[in-house]
């Protein structure tokens, strides 16, 4: 496919020699005598150079390479002038211009000028493609976890990050919607637009609607300044409503007028201003059963809800706590100035064996708070919160190593499972409820080792350990 180069100039015959000349380079040329053509159809088409002649009289060159540049600043454009006018073909360039040629035009240096702008557009291209990539991966790697279940929601996010439609996440209390969200704006088309958030639960009913709608000077006690809304700072990116499950009815109303107008009246104003914000909506609540509980309302439910995604809870993440832990550990350690730490082995047991009620939130708060009391170069079980140590202490406990010893992750979990499993005679149902979880937890993590993998496993640590009594919890 040729390069396209679109050639900008009010004498036609001028236009019509430079296009063929371009013609015979190889290149594919548009022309247009008229400068404000050239800016409608750059703003629709594309191409790999813009050549401009400076002197027009419906809009001078300056100009329209500046107006080109603030639409499309990736375009190279080559200003052409007579000799003349040096003085204005350099405040061109000053104003963006890639080059400029004088008349009249040596077919060597346009050929020269206009291969180096084509090759500037391509690596400019290749630039963008890279950056929008790496933002993508990097909002993607912000997911940490490789379950099942977490490479299902990171595809998921993937697919409908690029799209501009709105999203609701529903999941338990520090799960990590707003990250879900903040992933879905990096991975879309508005990424370079502002993410704004807003709670809905922790606003009091009578601010909420200021909060997102705005409001003017005298509005009420209080507003001696106008102030725009939420939904109008998100404006060119996203909004996240989060907990909006906590709405009061009245204000659902409200919100849905604004979301099909797709305009905002401020408190106390008498006009609309237009809004153009991607909506995220959040939750810990099932919007479905908040329906039909008539606290929610319907119509309201499905303009928010045209994709759903559900975050699931941590005790469902399986392979993925020790993951987490490591990861916050890393971020807490350097934060400190701890240099490298590491889980123990027993730590590791620990926190395996642990339902996380508050989910991800509550892994993070008790990896930060075992490293401000640790004072060793690893965690110990000490350094945990007494509701994990008095939870392990009345559940099956099967130790994976001798104390001090320090494994890979992926070694703590094929111990765990495999120890308790080779203690009780390869019986999956009585391991299961030894180690605390349902069978189904159990046979998702077993899914994660091949049949040879178990085996081998198994034949390696079948042998008892050093202290590698199993205690199982009084019934």
């Amino acid at each position: 496919m040729r390069d396209r180069i679109l050639v900008v100039d009010d004498d036609r015959d001028h236009c019509e020699m430079l296009a063929a000349t371009l013609e015979s380079l190889g290149y594919e040329a548009l022309i247009t005598t008229s400068p404000r053509d050239a800016l409608e159809r750059v703003r629709r088409e594309t191409f790999a150079a813009i050549l401009t002649d400076l002197g027009m009289a419906d809009m001078d060159g300056l100009e329209l390479c500046s107006r080109i540049l603030g639409t499309r600043p990736d375009v190279p454009v080559v200003v052409i002038t007579g000799n003349g006018s040096v003085d204005m073909a350099i405040a061109a360039m000053r104003a963006g211009a890639y080059d400029f040629l004088v008349k009249p035009i040596d077919v060597k240096l346009l050929t020269l000028n206009v291969a180096r702008a084509v090759k500037h557009h391509a690596l400019q291209l290749e630039v963008k493609l890279l950056r929008e990539a790496f933002i993508e991966r990097s909002a993607l790697d912000d997911l940490v976890g490789s379950s099942p279940a977490m490479n299902r929601l990171r595809e998921m996010v993937a697919r409908v990050g690029a799209s501009d439609i709105s999203v609701l996440i529903e999941g338990e209390t520090g799960t990590g919607k707003e990250l879900i969200a903040r992933a879905l704006h990096a991975a879309g088309v508005r990424r370079a637009g502002p993410f704004v958030a807003i709670n809905c639960g922790a606003i009091p009913a009578n601010l909420l609607e200021s909060e997102l709608f705005g409001h003017v000077r005298g509005a009420f006690t209080g507003a001696s300044t106008a102030r725009i809304g939420m939904l109008e700072k998100a404006s060119g990116g996203t909004l996240l409503l989060d907990e909006i499950g906590d709405m009061p009815l009245e204000m659902q109303a409200k919100l849905l007028r604004a979301l099909q107008e797709r305009r905002v009246r401020p408190v106390g104003g008498s006009t609309e201003t237009p809004f153009d914000a991607r909506i995220v909506a959040a939750t810990h609540r099932n919007l479905e059963a908040e329906v039909v509980a008539k606290r929610f309302r319907e119509d309201l439910y499905y303009r928010i809800n045209v994709v759903k995604i559900e975050v699931p809870p941590l005790r469902d993440r399986d392979g993925d706590i020790l993951r987490l832990a490591t990861h916050f550990l890393h971020i807490v350690a350097n934060r400190a100035q701890r240099g490298e730490m590491q889980l123990s082995s027993q730590v590791a047991e620990a926190l395996l064996g642990y339902d996380w009620p508050g989910n991800v939130r509550e892994l993070e708060n008790c990896i930060e708070r075992a490293v401000a009391l640790s004072s060793l170069s690893h965690l110990s079980v000490e350094d945990l919160p007494e509701k994990l140590l008095a939870r392990r202490a009345t559940r099956a406990r099967v130790p994976v190593a001798p104390p001090g010893e320090i494994l890979t992750l992926e070694e703590v979990d094929r111990r765990y499972i495999a120890r308790a499993i080779t203690l009780l005679d390869g019986n999956k149902s009585r391991a299961a409820d030894m180690l605390g979880v349902d069978r189904r937890t159990l046979y998702r993590r077993l899914e994660k080792y091949d049949a040879d993998a178990r085996a081998a496993t198994a034949r390696t640590w079948g042998t008892p350990l050093p202290n590698g009594e199993v205690v199982v919890a009084p019934r």
